[in-house]
């Protein structure tokens, strides 16, 4: 019997920092109220549910006009963005993993997976913007040359496209 609680002596020796990481860890998991939100008091940017693939293309194109509008001798703008891709955004999982059998060789284990809501939507934890192919942007000083300069430099630092693929027209 001394022989056992020698060896649980030793491992708890050895292994003691590990085991209190763990308890600490699954005391944050199980905090009441907000969870582990709660007690760091912060929490990701929720997604707005209508918020998704072209939506978004037609929102930036929106903010674009009004950004481009106030601009000097731009005038009246219309804006066109060509999108290669919609952009990326990884949502918030609440995974939980079930096994049986002993850690270093489960004989059997089920994972499930649930995107995490709130009140907002989803909750994104990485956003990405999308990739443009080309801008289209018509506008009443389009025909000035320093005003055609400017828009471009602007639409090419929004939407991080080269120069060449901006195009800037006069309004009729």
């Amino acid at each position: 019997m001394k022989e056992k609680t020698e060896g649980v002596q030793k491992i708890w020796d050895r292994y003691k920092y590990a085991i209190l990481v763990a308890l600490i860890g699954a005391g944050l998991l199980l905090w009441p109220g907000e969870g582990l939100w709660g007690f760091f008091g912060e929490r990701p940017e929720a997604l707005p549910k209508e918020e998704t693939g072209a939506a978004e293309v037609q929102t930036i194109q929106r903010e674009m006009e009004s950004i481009l509008g106030a601009m000097t001798g731009v005038g009246q703008v219309r804006v066109m963005l060509t999108a290669e891709s919609d952009g990326e955004r990884k949502l918030a999982q609440d995974t939980e993993l079930r096994y049986s059998g002993s850690t270093a060789a489960p004989e059997d284990y089920t994972r499930t997976s649930e995107t995490v809501l709130t009140n907002g939507g989803a909750v994104v934890v990485q956003s990405r913007y999308p990739t443009y192919r080309g801008a289209l942007v018509v506008c009443e000083g389009g025909g000035n040359p320093e005003v055609r300069l400017a828009v471009t430099e602007a639409v090419a630092a929004l939407t991080g496209l080269p120069t060449d693929r901006v195009t800037v027209a006069k309004w009729q």
